[in-house]
């Protein structure tokens, strides 16, 4: 067994409740008063069996009967004892129990503890682990396609390009390409390419001789030099101008760069890995973006998914901003309820993963050390997401499920003709519905 997914706990509720145990998103918990009542479970269906035990109650017994009902399927048997008891652990084992510590000490005392110190969850495995010594979390299987293309993209020596919407990571995935590649102990240069007006970006990315315009006091080499023997990356390519593509693909072309100003060109070995969250087959029919540079960019073409598209990815990308934004502001040990994790799961994420780690960094702030995140913490933004059900629940009118639900697909129909300036046809793509579906 590699990862825990659900639990029986057999004891006193309150005891599982003081854990926090049972709120936690990635596990489901069962809860039997007795071990006469978890032997009437289908125990095979659980990962692992928590025996709270109390003094009066003997625990070897409760064990054997654990083990009895199981029929040679049970589960782990993980066992917890008042620190005053006088059972000793060894007959426990002996009994069937695969591991035992008591309340109040300082190793195992927490379930949490216990639960990870003897079946630690087995760590995201990945196509691309290994790929730039990175864990790239994918659970969903969107994801997972993507990291496999990464991987491929390691062993090739191909320009790639990089396309989805803002936020879904893309930069992520191009260090690991290049940290995973040949060129991994050369420079890896990230330059964003909507972030400097064109005669910037030029000098930028070519460099510029001395005089070459005003302020130019000194020769100045550009970020394709700078990234000579590595890989470039040159995001949000789909914002240069016609006239700096050209140069783009001169550069491409004849692997050599021309500085601003300069009259002798330089010879570069550069890998360029591009981005952009424009759709640059749809630019290029405008003729706004060049189409020799768009295939000279999407040699390997790697698209990475919204994360509304990869809903098994947001819950484990939350706790790990948790842990990782925790570690940074003082604030160790905070994790998911299930409640925050259900809402974090219905919003839609316009701004994807880089939306998400903004949330979980605003919940720590409104978090202590160690504490549950519940929706309180979450901003105002996702806790909307609940008003139409809570609206709904709370109507006068008819309570069943079908006039609940037609009152929470109004307010959504509403809230995206608003969105869309009352627009139908464009309010219809976004509801994925036609226009006559629309009106219906």
């Amino acid at each position: 067994m590699d990862r825990i997914r659900s639990i029986l706990f057999v004891g006193r509720a309150e005891t599982l409740r003081s854990e926090g145990v049972a709120e936690s998103p990635l596990l489901d918990v069962a809860w039997a008063r007795d071990a006469e009542d978890a032997a009437a479970l289908p125990l095979s269906a659980f990962d692992a069996i928590v025996l709270d035990a109390d003094a009066d109650r003997p625990a070897r017994e409760a064990v054997a009967r654990l083990r009895q009902a199981g029929r040679g399927a049970c589960p782990p048997i993980l066992v917890r004892l008042p620190a005053t008891s006088a059972t000793s652990s060894v007959v426990l084992r002996s009994a069937g129990a695969t591991a035992v510590c008591a309340r109040g000490e300082a190793d195992g005392a927490s379930l949490r503890d216990l639960l990870a110190a003897v079946v630690p969850p087995a760590p995201i495995r990945t196509p691309a682990d290994g790929v730039a010594g990175r864990r790239l979390l994918a659970r969903s299987a969107p994801m997972r396609d993507v990291l496999a293309l990464v991987e491929r993209a390691t062993a090739s020596h191909a320009t790639v390009l990089l396309t989805g919407e803002t936020g879904t990571g893309k930069e992520v995935l191009a260090r690991a390409i290049h940290d995973g590649s040949p060129r991994r102990r050369g420079a890896f240069v990230a330059v964003n390419c909507a972030a400097f007006p064109e005669t910037l970006l030029e000098s930028e990315l070519f460099g510029h001789v001395k005089g070459a315009f005003t302020g130019a006091d000194r020769s100045q080499p550009g970020l394709f030099e700078a990234a000579d023997g590595g890989t470039l990356f040159l995001d949000e390519i789909g914002e240069t101008s016609p006239s700096l593509q050209a140069k783009l693909l001169r550069a491409l072309q004849e692997r050599e760069v021309r500085p601003v100003g300069g009259a002798k060109a330089r010879k570069v070995d550069v890998r360029v890995v591009a981005a952009t969250n424009r759709t640059l087959g749809e630019e290029v029919a405008r003729g706004r973006f060049r189409e020799d540079l768009y295939y000279r960019l999407a040699v390997f073409r790697i698209n990475v998914p919204p994360l509304r598209a990869r809903a098994d990815d947001v819950v484990p990308l939350a706790e790990h901003f948790l842990r990782l934004h925790g570690e940074r502001e003082a604030k160790p040990g905070c994790h998911l309820s299930r409640a925050a994790a259900d809402l974090l799961l219905a919003y839609h994420w316009p701004g994807n993963v880089r939306e998400l780690e903004n949330e979980m960094q605003h919940a720590l702030a409104l978090a202590e050390s160690g504490e549950s995140i519940a929706q309180r913490h979450l901003s105002e933004r996702l806790q909307g997401a609940l008003r139409p059900v809570q609206e709904s629940t709370a109507h006068e009118g008819p309570q069943t499920l079908r006039a609940q639900v037609a009152r929470v697909e109004a307010w959504l129909i509403r809230r995206a003709l608003d969105a869309h300036g009352n627009r139908r046809a464009a309010t219809a793509r976004t509801l994925g519905l036609t226009r006559e579906g629309l009106y219906k």
